[in-house]
């Protein structure tokens, strides 16, 4: 069964560094393969030149990667990242951005998943992720 987005932001709040949690994130929505989070406008995520950096999208993938895995598995459990690689397409300037992760495969000890980028303003692909992670538990 999914588990429901308060339940989701709660495994944010309680299991991510106060680094990731100062993002803003929050989950949207949740299926049983994938999640969907909001990555917040900031200027204090911004780049030169008023572009959302790399970073911070780069770190929202790797975080919804997390939390479409627990809605798959029904519950957070310990997991690390083993491989991320980012294709960036076009900057995100004043806008949300909606992550959304979508997992390809979900084994007993590895999770390989999707992520798309998307500028909520304008409906744009910012970028592209796919990432793979080990499961500890």
């Amino acid at each position: 069964m999914t588990m429901t987005t308060a339940e989701a932001d709660t495994i944010l709040a309680d299991n991510f560094a106060p680094w990731v949690l100062a993002l803003g994130l929050s989950v949207t929505s949740l299926g049983p393969d994938r999640a969907v989070l909001r990555l917040p406008w900031s200027g204090a995520l911004a780049r030169e030149g008023g572009g959302l950096s790399g970073q911070a999208l780069m770190a929202a993938a790797d975080t919804a990667t997390v939390i479409a895995v627990a809605s798959a598995r029904g519950a957070y459990g310990p997991m690390t990242t083993v491989q991320q690689s980012t294709s960036f397409q076009r900057a995100v300037t004043d806008s949300d951005v909606l992550i959304e992760a979508v997992l390809t495969k979900l084994g007993r000890r590895m999770a390989f998943a999707d992520i798309t980028m998307t500028a909520e303003r304008t409906g744009e692909l910012a970028a592209r992720a796919s990432t793979v992670y080990a499961l500890l538990g």
